[in-house]
């Protein structure tokens, strides 16, 4: 099995509304959650760890995860609000305004923390719930914990507008990294770590740490691996 852990959230996306107005139309999603929803979907024996809540939106991604075949039994249910990320395009890339306050997801503590079963191969961490508290901290201590008998990917999938202390969220991903065999990131996710720098010289960097594989993906011009 290989379990996704992080956020499962609702997209707010821009419509427009019969009488030309503008509108915002919810939609089940999260950089973990689809993670976890494509390897359901694929055939992989697959599963969800975050916090889902019990409101009407949680019970859209538990649907959700449930049609897609991924087990949520390692999942916290609790009764706080799902995260609402309302999404707009700003030439062509999407922009994000996160709710997220007291969310059951952001509000994963150390104490949630499941006893993962033997069949579990894999873990998958990334995004939203890395940079923030205290469910970063949780995640962290989850890879610390586990790190050294399953295997590891990490896709940071950053949003800088969550980010409140560049600093310790670098020092966080420097330690997430040194423990991941795999390290997936994007040309924008490189452009906000290390401006300055180059792929290569990022890869470097981070197998030198412990990585095994970093993959960066740019877009429409495909996908460069180290």
């Amino acid at each position: 099995m290989i379990v996704a852990c992080g956020e499962a959230l609702i997209d707010m996306l821009p419509r427009e509304g019969k009488d030309g107005a503008a509108v915002f139309q919810p939609f089940v999603g999260g950089s973990v959650f689809n993670v976890a929803v494509a390897l359901g979907r694929l055939g992989t024996d697959a599963g969800f760890f975050g916090g889902l809540s019990t409101d009407f939106f949680g019970d859209q991604l538990k649907a959700a995860l449930a049609k897609s075949r991924v087990d949520i039994s390692l999942a916290n249910v609790s009764d706080r609000p799902t995260t609402l990320a309302f999404v707009t395009l700003i030439e062509g890339k999407a922009q994000y305004a996160f709710f997220d306050e007291h969310s059951a997801g952001r509000m994963l503590t150390e104490a949630d923390l499941p006893p993962l079963p033997v069949e579990v191969a894999a873990l998958h961490f990334g995004s939203f719930g890395l940079a923030s508290e205290p469910s970063g901290s949780a995640f962290e201590a989850l890879m610390q914990r586990e790190h050294l008998s399953r295997v590891i990917s990490l896709d940071p999938n950053i949003r800088p507008t969550l980010i409140k202390n560049r600093d310790a969220y670098l020092a966080r991903l420097d330690h997430l990294v040194a423990m991941s065999d795999i390290v997936k990131l994007s040309d924008d996710d490189l452009a906000w770590i290390a401006p300055e720098r180059s792929f290569d010289a990022l890869a470097e960097d981070w197998l030198d740490r412990g990585a095994k594989l970093v993959i960066m993906t740019q877009g429409g011009d495909g996908a460069t691996a180290r």
